[in-house]
């Protein structure tokens, strides 16, 4: 058999993977050239051409690919992220929910628990008032998307009462800090009988939400009182009184499809290392979580990644920090919901969610955005952190409030 020779299309995505974008396109181009009614080099090219944010372009890609070949839903899929990152979001929810067509991807329910509960009965939920039956809501995707389409849950339960929300065991805490007393299940055996399902990501296309109509995150997100007071106690005595409390993590999970262009390593984070009268408080938890004991620096690090068994303790901590610095992980969206003052520093091709061009989100009031002006680099993110850091007041005397 002879060796595999990889087409244009094959190296655009190679390249893309590799981070040499210029190639990629170079590549995809001439593809598209060679071959324009090939839907899998339209998809290849736009892929490449939002990493290189040129949003339009790659969403013109798309689009082709999908006229091509409508039944395949990459290109869907790839479509609705450039329509979300863009702000056009009426017809981006739409695309959004090929995500469920995607290979490897599990249906919302598993075919076993609609046998459970009566294939008849149990229908996707279409948005409308459900006055009696029971709606199960998922938690579907990432531990950040939970908490940011967490908001929705009233506006949801304004339209079925009964409600109950099936999540990991990681996000109860978090689910349980909310609000109105939402009822939770963590395993499918756990579910009552429900006449309708829905994915917690799909309620902001339910619900039709513009960039202009996003509900703001849901009030009173606290950590447990009890937990509050154990965190206060260990962080009082182990950070010096009067310096600011800046919570650090550099690095989201290693599995995650974009982990290469979000995440850094501490060192990169040097600039903090300088700060006067500062104490940096590691977050990290993972593999990287290692790098705080090689850590040097002027500013004082305290490593608390071993001592956070839970979403519960980390939000007992962040409500005794000043500040925190993060990557594009379940950490700023924590932190945010829960009106922390807060930096991310964003890659060059951010999540949609992020939008483009924006310093501050319509997701968080209190987060900061800090963008990559090219791929790769990360010193002027990390600056405008820095200025964000040191321009926000502290309390004097070391001890956030409570409240």
């Amino acid at each position: 058999m002879p060796p595999w020779t990889p087409s244009d299309s094959d190296l655009c995505e190679i390249h893309r993977r590799e981070g040499r974008l210029d190639e990629a396109a170079v590549h995809g181009r001439r593809a598209v050239t060679l071959d324009p009614a090939d839907a899998a080099g339209w998809y290849n090219l736009g892929l490449a051409l939002y990493d290189r944010l040129e949003v339009a372009a790659s969403i013109a890609c798309e689009r082709r690919a999908v006229r091509l070949r409508p039944d395949v839903p990459g290109p869907h899929f790839e479509l609705a992220e450039g329509l979300l990152l863009s702000g056009q979001w009426e017809e981006g929810w739409r695309e959004y929910e090929w995500r469920w067509r995607l290979p490897g991807v599990p249906p919302l329910v598993p075919p076993a628990v609609l046998e459970w509960h009566g294939r008849t009965a149990a229908r996707p939920w279409d948005g409308r008032p459900l006055p009696d039956g029971t709606l199960l809501l998922v938690a579907d995707q990432g531990f950040g998307d939970t908490i940011q389409f967490a908001r929705y849950l009233p506006m949801a339960a304004a339209l079925c009462p009964n409600l109950v929300v099936a999540c990991s065991l990681d996000m109860l805490p978090v689910i349980r800090a909310l609000p109105y007393g939402h009822r939770t299940v963590t395993a499918w055996e756990e579910a009552p009988p429900f006449a309708a399902y829905a994915a917690l990501s799909s309620l902001p296309g339910l619900f039709g939400t513009r960039p202009d109509t996003i509900p703001a995150p849901l009030p009173g997100l606290r950590a447990e009182p009890e937990r509050v007071e154990r965190w206060v106690e260990r962080l009082d005595g182990l950070l010096p009184r009067g310096y600011r409390r800046v919570g650090l993590v550099w690095a989201g999970r290693p599995t995650h499809g974009n982990d290469r262009n979000r995440s850094l390593t501490l060192a990169r984070l040097a600039p903090f290392f300088a700060l006067e009268k500062t104490v940096l408080v590691s977050l990290q938890k993972g593999p990287a979580q290692a790098e705080a004991a090689r850590y040097y620096g002027a500013a004082p690090l305290v490593d608390l990644g071993p001592e956070l068994e839970s979403f519960a303790d980390t939000m007992a901590v962040l409500g005794q920090l000043d500040h925190v610095v993060c990557v594009d992980t379940a950490v700023a969206h924590l932190a945010g919901a829960m009106g922390r003052p807060t930096a991310v520093l964003l890659p060059y091709a951010p999540d949609w969610r992020w939008l483009l061009g924006r310093s501050d989100t319509l997701w968080y009031p209190t987060v900061t955005l800090h963008r990559q002006p090219a791929p790769t680099r990360w010193d002027e993110a990390i600056r405008g952190a820095v200025a964000a850091v040191t321009g926000s007041k502290f309390r004097a005397s070391g001890r956030p409030s409570r409240r």
